[in-house]
């Protein structure tokens, strides 16, 4: 008898997020006006397996940011299926989802437009204590906790978010998204608005928190080289879609679709003399409202094929263990 396998803690099933555009567009196959969309997020699947660490890079506006906030029902799906811990979550109301948001918290880009600016950082995460029912005596628990892990100061639950730095304030940030206690977080670009110095610090805590609290992270990030110090497995995202996923050593070192190969050649070197081969992108990036046929890549690919790449979708194929992609000309 085989025994079952445990759900993912996190599994997207075929995702799918549009937004109506105030135009109108006319269709190629019947000649008729109708109301254009915005495919921001097109059949996206993937699995998070608890206590991994998942990356999701691609140029902005390829629909990663979309995707986090669909994750957190903070804007709903237009189609597929979301399940935490194999129970559905996508087709919940808010209401319904109230009990399973302390488990899933966020960390957003900008820490100064994460926090109200006319409340203390103490007020701030009392209210999150109370929302999410934590008794007084435990919140005082584990408030302590968190101000010694993320090296922050006491005396700073008096200071308004204004009277402190961005790093400062983003480690209040993982302070409030960890004080519910998740089971997942969600990273949408942590450190981008941050100095560099800073950045180091604030992934560095990253880590140590994952290790200490044994979590589990969606990492979302253009920094390629960040994603690697960090992440256990990437999906490359482009104009909405996943093209490529491997874990992350491989995908750094055997890139397949094109697209990831020009992102990895484009990162900054990561020393002096590192020779890095050059792939040139033609074109620019197609309009979210028009997307084209076929390989939604092919008008940039260097290696497009005209017939087959412009008119027919690629399949996802794997090509080596846990590394699918999705080419025409992968394996030729």
């Amino acid at each position: 008898m085989t025994e079952e396998r445990e759900p993912a803690l996190l599994e997207a099933a075929g995702l799918v997020k549009r937004y109506a555009a105030k135009k109108r567009v006319r269709n190629p196959e019947n000649g008729k006006w109708e109301n254009a969309w915005v495919q921001a997020v097109d059949n996206v699947s993937f699995s998070l397996e608890e206590r991994e660490t998942l990356g999701i890079v691609g140029e902005s506006g390829c629909g990663k940011s979309t995707l986090a906030r669909c994750i957190m029902k903070l804007t709903p799906l237009s189609g597929g299926k979301l399940l935490f811990r194999g129970r559905e979550v996508s087709g919940m109301s808010q209401r319904e989802f109230r009990e399973l948001r302390p488990k899933i918290q966020m960390v957003f880009q900008n820490p100064y437009s994460s926090f109200n600016p006319k409340l203390t950082l103490g007020r701030s995460l009392k209210t999150v204590g109370k929302a999410v029912g934590i008794a007084p005596g435990e919140y005082r628990e584990r408030l302590g906790k968190l101000l010694e892990y993320t090296g922050l100061a006491e005396e700073m639950l008096e200071r308004h978010p204004g009277q402190l730095s961005g790093g400062q304030l983003q480690r209040f940030a993982l302070l409030r998204a960890l004080l519910p206690q998740p089971e997942l977080l969600v990273a949408d670009e942590p450190v981008s608005a941050l100095d560099v110095s800073v950045q180091a610090q604030i992934l560095g805590l990253l880590l140590d928190l994952r290790e200490r609290l044994a979590l589990t992270m969606l990492f979302i990030s253009h920094d390629l080289s960040v994603v690697r110090h960090v992440c256990g497995r990437v999906m490359v995202m482009y104009l909405g879609t996943v093209v490529e996923t491997a874990e992350t050593e491989e995908l750094f070192s055997h890139p397949l679709h094109p697209y990831t190969q020009a992102l990895i050649a484009a990162a900054p070197r990561e020393y002096p003399g590192q020779e890095k081969e050059r792939v040139l992108l033609g074109g620019e990036i197609p309009n979210a409202m028009e997307m084209p046929t076929g390989c939604r890549f092919h008008p940039r690919c260097p290696r497009c094929v005209p017939g087959m790449c412009d008119q027919v979708s690629p399949e996802w194929r794997e090509r080596g263990a846990g590394h699918f992609v999705a080419c025409h000309l992968v394996g030729e």
